[in-house]
C-alpha cells in the first residue's frame, strides 16, 4: 500500500501505519481507520464499552482526543470483567476519578509504538510516570505491569490518526 486509506485520508501524523493497518482493522465487529483519533475508534467497538465508560467518568476524552502521538494499550471487556467483581462500578463513581484516571493513565504512553518497535524487556514510561515492560516471545507481545500482573496483546497496532492502539487481554494497574 501507498499510505492511502479507503474513505479518508491519513493524517500527517500517522506515517508510520504498516500496510496491514493502513486499511484499518476489524476490532470488537467494527473498522478501526487511521483516520479517525482514537476515542472515535474505541467508540465503535462493542469490546470497549466499558474503557469508554471508564474514559469518559475520568475525563480523559479530549485528551485522548489530542494530536498526540499516543500509544495506548487498551483492555477488553472481558478484561475488564477479570477484576474483582464490584470494581469497575467503584472506580467509575466520581469520588473516585483519581484512582480511575490512576489506572487508565497507565495504559498510556507518549509516542506512537507498533508492535515492530517494541523490544523484548524494553521499559516503557506511561504518561502515569510509571513503567511497563514489554516481553516478546515471536511475535507475541505481552506486558508486564508494577505489580507483576501480565497482559498479552490480542490485537496490535490500531493505527489512529493520533497514534496506535494495542487491545489487551487484562488490566494492567500502576503502585499507587
Amino acid at each position: 500500500m501507498n499510505g492511502t486509506t479507503t474513505g479518508g485520508s491519513m493524517s500527517k501524523s500517522s506515517p508510520m501505519a504498516t500496510s496491514s493497518a493502513a486499511g484499518g482493522v476489524m476490532v470488537g465487529g467494527a473498522m478501526m481507520t487511521p483516520d479517525k483519533d482514537i476515542v472515535a475508534n474505541a467508540l465503535n467497538s462493542s469490546e470497549h464499552t466499558t474503557l469508554v465508560t471508564a474514559v469518559k467518568a475520568a475525563g480523559l476524552v479530549s485528551t485522548l482526543q489530542g494530536t498526540g502521538p499516543f500509544t495506548v494499550f487498551a483492555p477488553t471487556n472481558a478484561a475488564f470483567d477479570k477484576l474483582p467483581a464490584g470494581t469497575v462500578q467503584t472506580l467509575v463513581e466520581p469520588a473516585n476519578k483519581q484512582q480511575l484516571t490512576s489506572i487508565l493513565t497507565y495504559h498510556v504512553v507518549p509516542g506512537r509504538y507498533l508492535a515492530t518497535d517494541l523490544k523484548d524487556g524494553q521499559q516503557l514510561t506511561t504518561v502515569a510516570g510509571e513503567t511497563l515492560t514489554v516481553m516478546k516471545k515471536g511475535n507475541s507481545v505481552m506486558l508486564r505491569d508494577a505489580k507483576g500482573g501480565m497482559a498479552t496483546v490480542s490485537i496490535p497496532n490500531v493505527v489512529s490518526s493520533n497514534g496506535v492502539t494495542h487491545v489487551v487481554d487484562t488490566v494492567l494497574m500502576p503502585t499507587r
